[in-house]
């Protein structure tokens, strides 16, 4: 069952359950392993990006600063060490209008990230 982030669209998945005893804040530095598709019109999804990939590495960013796109900064918080989250993030929580054509993400696409939470500072 996906639980709903209060004041968005975005909801979230725990798929693994982390260690509570830290867990995401705002301004807390977070790194996190990820892998975002994009839902396609034929309802399947395209990966646009995985850090487990060759070449890739682990991303860290500032949660709750608006360094990311505001369904991954919110869906995040509260999330604890070890834990893995799917997030569904509506387009205008997402790369808005615009999209993001560079990464195939269309405008107003919906996106799914599962996050893995590796390290909390």
């Amino acid at each position: 069952m996906a639980t709903s982030i209060t004041g968005l669209k975005t909801t979230y998945k725990i798929l693994t359950a982390g260690n509570n005893s830290r867990t995401i804040t705002k301004g807390t530095n977070v790194t996190v392993h990820a892998l975002g598709s994009v839902l396609k019109a034929d309802g399947s999804t395209e990966k646009f990006w995985d850090t487990k990939d060759a070449g890739q590495e682990a991303f860290r960013y500032q949660a709750g600063m608006g360094g990311v796109i505001t369904g991954w900064d919110q869906g995040c918080l509260g999330m604890g060490l070890g834990e893995s989250r799917e997030l569904t993030i509506p387009g205008d929580e997402g790369y808005g209008a615009g999209g993001f054509p560079a990464w195939g993400i269309p405008p107003n696409g919906t996106l799914h990230f599962v996050i893995e939470c590796l390290k909390i500072e």
